[in-house]
């Protein structure tokens, strides 16, 4: 009896051994794998980021270093890139473009989140005559390319004598003008629960107020990834200001760096690609400060959709 016993024993114990053998089996094949895994992504995002950091160090070199040298790292930081870069050669400093492009990309957000929230939200939740019409059009224009109507959209500014002013690139945002977002904030907007705005209803809420009250809370995600976008795209922004805008010092950073190159026959480029440094700058600090939400907004999107 005893040595059956025993028998049971070291069977029990040979099992054990053996799951215990299987587990650190998997896991040490779960760990190559992972290590395999992050070995390509940081060799993907090395390769997806290396322009960027040798964007970087050439800011630092010198003109001819520029077209002498593959590395990436200068042979010595030299800051009169940056400084001579910033002074351009006109009578005004990059310190002018940067406003006037804050100037333009600032109240462009702003009427483009305003604008698509209000026309997303009559779209979302109202009924009303020929509203599967319009929603049909606004579905359309998506597929419209904007090279079309640039010519009618330039003979009406220049009726209303908007040429050589940030007006044309500013005022069509508080139209909603942007049917991308505002598709997005319809999808958001009907993924909603409608109980929250009837609550709000019984308290005496009108329409205008549920919105501002109830809606916008929870569509701060999608808002913000709507700012982002609109943003980055007016930083972005050349072939706008190049046709409405003439005066030098209306000019924003898209079109001073054109014109650095311009200036003259011989290009220092260094100068440009630390003024293309400077300008990437902004986008990257609001990026990176709104990354929270702007993740939250495409992934509750992505589950929405």
């Amino acid at each position: 009896m005893s040595e059956a016993v025993g028998n049971i024993k070291l069977k029990n114990q040979e099992g054990k051994n053996n799951m215990n053998d299987a587990v650190k089996r998997i896991k040490r094949k779960n760990q190559i794998n992972a290590s395999i895994r992050y070995a390509l992504l940081l060799l993907v995002g090395l390769f997806m980021l290396y322009p960027l950091i040798w964007l970087v160090g050439a800011s630092f070199k010198t003109n001819a270093e520029i077209f002498t040298s593959i590395g990436v790292i200068p042979s010595k930081l030299d800051f009169s890139s940056y400084i001579e870069g910033w002074k351009t050669s006109t009578e005004y400093t990059f310190t002018r473009y940067f406003i006037n492009t804050f100037l333009i990309v600032i109240p462009k957000v702003i009427f483009t989140v305003i604008s698509c929230t209000l026309t997303a939200y009559g779209f979302a939740r109202f009924n009303f005559k020929g509203k599967k019409i319009l929603f049909t059009i606004l579905i359309a224009t998506l597929l419209l390319p904007q090279v079309v109507l640039k010519i009618p959209q330039f003979l009406i500014f220049k009726q209303l004598r908007w040429l050589d002013t940030f007006y044309p690139l500013i005022a069509p945002s508080a139209l909603a003008v942007d049917t991308f977002f505002v598709f997005m904030l319809i999808q958001f907007i009907r993924g909603i629960p409608k109980e929250l705005e009837e609550a709000a209803c019984i308290d005496g809420c009108n329409s205008l107020q549920t919105l501002i009250y109830v809606i916008v809370p929870v569509l701060k995600p999608a808002l913000v990834s709507v700012a982002l976008f609109q943003f980055m795209w007016t930083m972005n922004d050349f072939m706008g200001p190049l046709i409405y805008i003439s005066s030098v010092d209306k000019y924003p950073v898209s079109l001073a760096l054109k014109m650095s190159m311009d200036a003259s026959s011989s290009i220092q480029w260094n100068q440009v690609i630390a003024m293309s440094i400077a300008s990437l700058i902004p986008p990257l600090a609001v990026y990176f400060s709104a990354q929270k939400y702007f993740v939250d907004g495409i992934t509750a999107g992505g589950v929405k959709g």
